[in-house]
């Protein structure tokens, strides 16, 4: 069995109790064009570092899970000339097995995380039930993996591709707490608010190390969603956006396109309909949700010391 590779500088700061942010990489191999990817992700690490914690940026590499990556090892991921696998929880032992290069989801760097001893875990939006579910039963594995891992998830609230009511109606079933950073709505990635509310709003970085603190040593397992809206600078009017997300919907449905396929597709032809003005969002709330990562974890470590 192959163990996971922690970075030395992971390895450390584990071993001292210091505070450590994981970082998925999906986002570098599926969600952004090259080189905004890399770029993006050196800008991630460094936003976690500013703030006292050590980055933790997981992918599979040739077949090794690996939690921490260097500078080589990131561009590598970013400048791949072959298709790098899109792994879930599901296929992480098939991608391992195989050898091959993966890039992991939220529920799949959420698991990994956890088995490194990572609780705080920083992305852009997690993964939900997506619109007309009825019909597709499409409902990403996300949703499961927060109700049985560990981990708090530091996000932008669920991607707005999504059926964001259908999605907090799983979440409350599953037993996931939403919490709201200074937001008393959810917010929905690239816009600020949305229609649904959060189940307890925190203003403070240390009211939310100190809930999840007692929830994980009492026994509760299972994570929490931490929505951190966008920095209002960088949001998009909620009329432009669900114009462009109904667009690029009937553009998926006409295509056939579905499963791991959709969600890069939606976002790439969101993109292309915004003229990049999503992507400039995406980025600024990702590093958004890295700096509020940060400053959870670094509380944590502080109460914990």
């Amino acid at each position: 069995m192959r163990a996971l590779k922690l970075h030395p500088e992971v390895a450390s700061a584990l071993s001292h109790g210091q505070p450590v942010v994981a970082l998925e990489s999906t986002l570098i191999a599926h969600g952004m064009p090259h080189p905004d990817n890399l770029d993006t992700a050196r800008q991630l690490e460094q936003r976690v570092r500013d703030e006292g914690a050590v980055p933790a940026t997981i992918a599979i590499l040739d077949g090794q899970p690996t939690i921490g990556l260097t500078d080589a090892q990131l561009q590598c991921l970013a400048d791949s000339p072959t298709p790098v696998a899109k792994v879930s929880r599901r296929d992480l032992p098939f991608v391992v097995q195989s050898g091959r290069m993966g890039a992991t989801t939220v529920a799949a760097t959420m698991w990994l995380a956890a088995k490194a001893g990572i609780r705080l875990f920083a992305t852009g939006g997690i993964g939900g039930v997506h619109r007309q579910a009825q019909h597709s039963f499409d409902v990403s594995a996300d949703l499961q993996e927060l109700a049985q891992t560990d981990v708090a998830v530091v996000c932008a609230g669920a991607k707005s591709i999504l059926d964001l009511a259908l999605t907090r109606e799983v979440l409350e079933t599953l037993g996931v707490p939403v919490v709201g950073y200074q937001t008393d709505t959810l917010p929905a990635f690239y816009c600020r608010d949305s229609d649904e509310g959060v189940d307890y709003r925190l203003d403070s970085v240390s009211a939310i190390g100190e809930a999840l603190r007692w929830k994980w040593q009492s026994g509760l397992h299972g994570g929490v969603v931490i929505a951190n809206p966008i920095p209002e600078a960088h949001a998009l009017p909620r009329a432009q956006m669900d114009e462009a997300i109904e667009t690029a919907l009937a553009q998926a449905q006409s295509q056939g396109i579905r499963g791991k396929a959709i969600t890069p597709f939606l976002l790439a032809k969101i993109r292309e309909l915004t003229r990049g003005a999503s992507q400039q969002a995406n980025v600024a709330l990702v590093l958004n949700n890295a700096t509020l990562a940060a400053q959870i974890a670094v509380a944590m470590s502080t109460s914990d010391s």
